[in-house]
């Protein structure tokens, strides 16, 4: 079992930036691969980007590319989500996923085991 708690979440305008984080305890995180998925008010959980269990391979939604990074600190337990030029369509609850790492980074919500409760991020034009 896999413990998440997300933070870091809050209000911004548009341009601006935050760093989620992720928290994890339970088991040895860096047997996991990481991703960061976020949900807006009546649509669907979306990718946004996912780490290897090693932080040596990404992968990023393209809708994101460019503006956010994933990165993890395993001696920490740690991951985040670094936010730059945010925009409004943004805005949504942003969650952080985890999954025992395999050959490839999953992209569905459907590919994770372990989730946090989600932080909210709001951003205003």
């Amino acid at each position: 079992q896999v413990h998440l708690v997300e933070s870091g979440g809050g209000s911004v305008q548009a341009g601006g930036s935050l760093r989620l984080s992720c928290a994890a305890s339970g088991r040895i995180f860096s047997n996991y691969n990481v991703a960061w998925f976020r949900q807006a008010p009546g649509k669907e959980r979306e990718f946004v980007a996912a780490i290897t269990w090693s932080g040596g391979s990404t992968n990023y939604a393209d809708s994101v590319k460019g503006r956010f990074t994933i990165s993890r600190d395993n001696a920490k337990n740690m991951a985040y989500l670094t936010m730059n030029s945010l925009k409004p369509e943004d805005t949504a609850v942003y969650y952080c996923a985890a999954a025992p790492a395999g050959l490839r980074l999953g992209l569905t919500p459907a590919s994770y085991d372990y989730w946090g409760q989600g932080t909210q991020v709001t951003v205003s034009s």
